[in-house]
């Protein structure tokens, strides 16, 4: 949830149990919003757009040949680096509004993109506010990610975010199963990737030549262990199938990996000095299994820290580069959210910060080769849709 959104409900309530449970919500503003929620939506539908049922089935290794995007009319994964011998990335994150703001990050990105020579974008959910999309052709595709990213002609690696997967509020996380819409909706689109709900990709896409990849990315869906009310659909439960399915594959996908730099890809971070918090006391919750992201904590410090060279997270409309500290054995923690919304203008937390940012819109660039990784953060002038440079971070040696 955010700041203009309703606020969360008690740990481990459903949205029905809260409302029962505080009867003078119900017959308030927030109660006109959950009945708003449950009526029936009308939205026009995409043209052109042919999505199906998508099967959601684990995917390792989401690259797709340069030929098979050419039949397909998708933006085909990255081959070899740009000019400048790197592997350019965009990073947004919470962008989905369909409001200026979103549109002011878009065109500033683009022009650093065409700079930098950038042929991959990542989407760090909350991609469709404030609730997700109705269907798989929904035109809120249109509106809040095609439209906004007209000209960004890449593919964008995209995760799952709370407002992505929400039930009978906004941004609660509480119907998970809403992202198969957004998985469907990749079938059609020439940008939107998401071949599965949790996914890897590794770069260059169809190397051939047995070489090791320069970088891998690992997509997860974080919003079964982050939710703001209690998962209903035993599948997802925190201790459910899908969660246990997701863990043994990102655990094995890591051991597998022969990249040099390995990175994840989770909406909701590990760490935070956001008004959100960390995960494990998100939004001072410090109990329950799905409120507090205990288990998304343990997720993240049992397979993911130590191992990969970045998290990278949306949840808080913030710009945070924290520093690899010994608790994340060397793992890096990037907040990069801002591409929608802003923050509300300081820290809550102290964790160690390399450079943050709490006021402006803005997105991030990462480079990779062979010699190094870089992160350039980004802040944008909404009025004038211009970026500026604020910080550039170095690496040269990988994790582990």
């Amino acid at each position: 949830m955010c700041d203009d959104e309703l606020i969360p409900p008690s740990a481990d309530l459903t949205e029905d149990q809260w409302l029962r449970a505080e009867p003078a919500l119900a017959e308030g503003p927030v109660g006109e919003r959950v009945r708003e929620m449950r009526a029936p939506r009308r939205r026009t539908v995409l043209g052109g757009v042919v999505a199906g049922a998508a099967a959601l089935t684990v995917l390792q290794g989401g690259a797709q040949p340069a030929a098979a995007a050419a039949r397909t009319g998708k933006f085909p994964l990255p081959t070899e680096p740009n000019r400048a011998g790197e592997y350019a990335v965009l990073l947004t994150g919470d962008a989905g509004t369909g409001e200026d703001a979103q549109h002011a990050v878009a065109a500033a990105a683009r022009e650093v993109c065409r700079a930098e020579g950038v042929g991959l974008a990542v989407g760090l959910g909350d991609n469709i506010y404030e609730n997700g999309p109705e269907s798989a052709d929904d035109s809120e595709f249109r509106t809040k990610f095609e439209d906004p990213n007209s000209g960004l002609d890449m593919p964008w690696l995209m995760v799952l975010g709370n407002h992505d997967c929400s039930g009978l509020i906004p941004g609660s996380g509480g119907d998970p199963s809403r992202g198969d819409r957004e998985v469907a909706y990749a079938q059609g689109s020439r940008r939107w990737y998401m071949p599965s709900r949790y996914y890897n990709v590794a770069l260059p896409a169809q190397a051939g030549d047995g070489s090791a990849p320069v970088v891998e990315f690992f997509a997860i869906d974080s919003n079964p262990v982050s939710s703001y009310v209690a998962q209903m659909d035993p599948h997802y439960w925190w201790n459910g199938p899908y969660m246990r399915e997701q863990r043994a594959w990102l655990d094995g996908a890591l051991k597998a990996s022969r990249a040099r730099w390995k990175i994840v890809l989770g909406h909701h971070p590990y760490l935070n000095n956001g008004k959100h918090g960390s995960a494990g006391s998100y939004d001072g919750f410090v109990i329950g299994n799905y409120t507090s992201g205990i288990h998304l904590k343990e997720l993240y410090e049992e397979v993911v820290c130590g191992r990969a060279d970045l998290i990278l997270s949306g949840h808080d409309h913030t710009l945070q580069i924290l520093k690899p500290t010994a608790r994340t054995g060397g793992t890096r923690q990037i907040v990069c959210g801002a591409a929608g919304k802003a923050g509300d203008g300081k820290a809550h937390f102290g964790h160690p910060s390399t450079w943050q940012n709490f006021s402006d819109h803005g997105f991030m660039i990462l480079k990779v080769s062979g010699r190094a990784m870089t992160v350039e953060a980004y802040t944008v002038d909404v009025t004038t849709r211009t970026a500026r440079l604020a910080h550039r971070t170095r690496t040269a040696a990988p994790v582990g």
